[in-house]
């Protein structure tokens, strides 16, 4: 079994290089589903999230990206946030993985406010010219809260690259 998922994913990696749609001038929206409770971090049971990017291609392989995101976390409780931010990406075009960075600011349970940077790691598994599939981990850092706020997880998403 898992030399045939083993297979499957170098074979998916492969697949996307003669679509890659990653030049200077191409403008993107996208959005992902975060969370689907399989992130962690300390102060949550359940959380689940929506992000809206929209993105710029400033060079062959490099684009800016802003977002934004509403979160339902569920802990003793719930609590809910929203998030806007800054970031970048940058693609290894042969093969379709993007390698990104972040700022977000998050305000959450009516008094909390913190600037977040983050890391991430995907993939632009093309289905067509221009739609994507993302899936992606994540890495969002907390410097006021680290051990309730900071957020490891998986999220998947859909692009469309114009």
């Amino acid at each position: 079994m898992k030399k045939k998922l083993l297979m499957l994913v170098a074979a998916m990696l492969f697949a996307v290089s003669a679509n890659a749609q990653f030049e200077k001038d191409k403008l993107y929206v996208g959005g992902s589903l975060t969370g689907l409770n399989l992130s962690y971090s300390g102060s949550t049971d359940l959380n689940l999230g929506l992000q809206a990017h929209a993105g710029y291609m400033i060079e062959d392989d490099m684009m800016v990206l802003a977002n934004v995101e509403l979160q339902h976390n569920n802990r003793s409780g719930s609590h809910d946030s929203f998030v806007a931010g800054v970031g970048g990406r940058y693609y290894i075009e042969q093969n379709g993985i993007y390698l990104g960075a972040n700022c977000k600011f998050i305000h959450a349970n009516k008094n909390y406010n913190d600037i977040m940077p983050g890391v991430e790691v995907g993939y632009a598994f093309f289905l067509s010219r221009t739609v994507t599939v993302e899936p992606a981990i994540y890495y969002d850092q907390s410097f006021k809260n680290h051990k309730d706020y900071s957020t490891i997880g998986l999220k998947i998403g859909v692009g469309i690259y114009l």
